[in-house]
């Protein structure tokens, strides 16, 4: 048997949002039966015999629900980071987290063989003020060791009731010794956009996440910064967002292309998954709300001088945005290369049983900017390449989707522009953190705030003035590691020649 799905809404696919699920742009889709297909029989006995033996054998007694779920879950589970099996409780706490305010932590996570590694801490949340960063591995959860459970269960232990405490152990990356972090679950609410006029007539829009009220929250706060100035150009900041609803991403989009402009395509095995998404109120509409706010954006908003930055945490829906941006001209991309999460996952309900609803959720299209440009496992290359700090980059910031262990590699041999975009991805030059040589960068700053080294850079970008770029931060760090090499070396053999004449 096999599934045809229909699409009916796009939805934010993640207890992610709350403590973190895998991050993604997904479907939600109804399930019917469309044809049958042959089951391999040799391999459903080989099931059987598994199955039996471990009835049988097992040190411990199991219940055959439990051995069913454990087989359902490997199965999909084992597809790609994103696919999963959701039972009842996960499935709850998928539709809860569509709604903007849930419980948790505020972290988005994804598995890693050695725990669960972060995507990104949203911001105000728990996690964010407690230091948590994009990169970091949780270890442990309280006491439990995170790599023996799977996603969701180490979703359930970073849930809670609010003003519960909750303690996480973390390696990160130029940290020689695990960090122990003790946080305070509390209900989670995301203000998904901020804005505010910078120095020198230049506009900020940060988002966090897209959320349903995202597009028209970034068209009334572009609205209201060019009531207040005349703008010589606006920093949209996605960084560290994981992604949300993809009418957000259509509509944010909308904001600042022309009408009926293409944003994003997607492709999949099914004509359902071959489509095309414009900058219209058809594609970026969220429910029934009105007026349309991305419509009545003053015309400014088509032109103005816009520089995006993005990072290696900025994922999915972020992508769409820059890419569609970058794609057609629109916006200058400024930071470090993207996440390269470029692919569809689609929530299929299967049964309804004493009022609760299970489902699966599993990939099944690929996303790709309006020139053809795949995302998937290559993310977007920054036209500017800006470390996070003039010491370099932070050495947690190292995850992405081509890091995630069964990610879906592109196959599409015909896709020439897929096969650029990889060479582009080749050439960026992005250089590892060496962790023997390089120190650990000491600034510290909060998005949006004075010492923020990228967005310095963004507006010096939009005034015409020097920007430092990644190259010249590499060079400057690599020839001041050279000088320190030397002198170390200089002074060595200076003790070594003050010993030979002491003797």
């Amino acid at each position: 048997m096999t599934i045809r799905t229909f699409m009916r809404s796009a939805a934010l696919a993640a207890a992610g949002v709350a403590c973190g699920a895998a991050l993604t742009v997904s479907l939600t889709a109804f399930a019917e039966k469309s044809r049958t297909v042959q089951l391999p029989v040799e391999d459903i006995r080989l099931f059987a015999d598994v199955f039996g033996s471990v009835k049988n054998y097992y040190v411990d007694e199991i219940s055959d629900k439990k051995l069913l779920e454990n087989a359902v879950k490997g199965m999909v589970e084992g597809l790609d980071p994103h696919s999963t099996f959701l039972d009842a409780k996960a499935y709850a706490d998928m539709e809860e987290s569509t709604m903007g305010e849930f419980g948790g932590l505020g972290l988005e996570v994804t598995k890693d063989p050695s725990g669960v590694r972060v995507v990104s801490p949203i911001d105000d949340t728990p996690a964010a003020r407690a230091g948590v960063m994009a990169g970091d591995l949780i270890i442990k959860i309280d006491d439990k060791a995170t790599a023996d459970l799977s996603l969701n269960e180490n979703v359930k232990l970073m849930r809670g009731k609010p003003k519960t405490s909750i303690v996480l152990t973390i390696a990160r990356k130029g940290s020689a010794k695990p960090i122990v972090i003790k946080l305070e679950r509390a209900i989670i609410k995301i203000q998904s956009v901020k804005s505010k006029l910078l120095t020198d007539n230049v506009g900020y829009i940060r988002i966090s996440q897209f959320q349903e009220r995202t597009a028209d929250d970034v068209a009334l706060a572009y609205t209201k910064l060019a009531d207040q100035a005349p703008l010589k150009g606006v920093v949209l900041d996605l960084r560290n967002n994981p992604g949300g609803l993809l009418q957000a991403a259509i509509g944010v989009s909308a904001v600042f292309l022309p009408e009926h402009s293409l944003v994003v395509s997607t492709r999949g095995r099914t004509p359902e998954n071959e489509k095309k998404y414009l900058a219209v109120l058809r594609d970026y509409a969220v429910g029934n709300e009105s007026p349309d706010h991305i419509a009545q954006v003053p015309e400014s908003a088509k032109s103005v001088p816009l520089v995006v930055l993005v990072n290696p945490a900025s994922a999915s829906a972020s992508e769409i945005v820059a890419g569609a941006l970058q794609d057609h001209k629109r916006a200058t991309i400024m930071g470090t290369r993207s996440f390269g999460k470029g692919s569809v996952q689609t929530i299929i309900p299967l049964r309804v049983k004493n009022g609760e609803t299970t489902g699966v959720k599993f990939t099944t299209a690929r996303y790709y900017t309006p020139s053809g440009r795949t995302i998937q496992a290559k993310g977007i290359t920054p036209n500017i390449a800006v470390d996070d700090t003039p010491e370099g980059n932070y050495p947690s910031f190292n995850l992405r989707e081509s890091d995630l262990a069964h990610h879906i590699e592109v196959t599409d041999g015909k896709d020439e522009d897929a096969k650029a975009a990889k060479k582009e991805t080749d050439d960026a030059g992005e250089e590892a953190f060496d962790e023997e040589n390089a120190k650990v960068p000491t600034l510290r700053y909060m998005f949006g705030d004075d010492k923020d080294f990228p967005l310095e850079q963004a507006k010096n970008q939009l005034l015409g003035k020097k920007v430092i770029t990644h190259a010249e931060t590499q060079a400057k760090l690599k020839a001041e590691a050279k000088t320190a090499k030397e002198k170390a070396a200089k002074e060595a053999a200076q003790k070594e020649k003050a010993k030979g004449e002491s003797k």
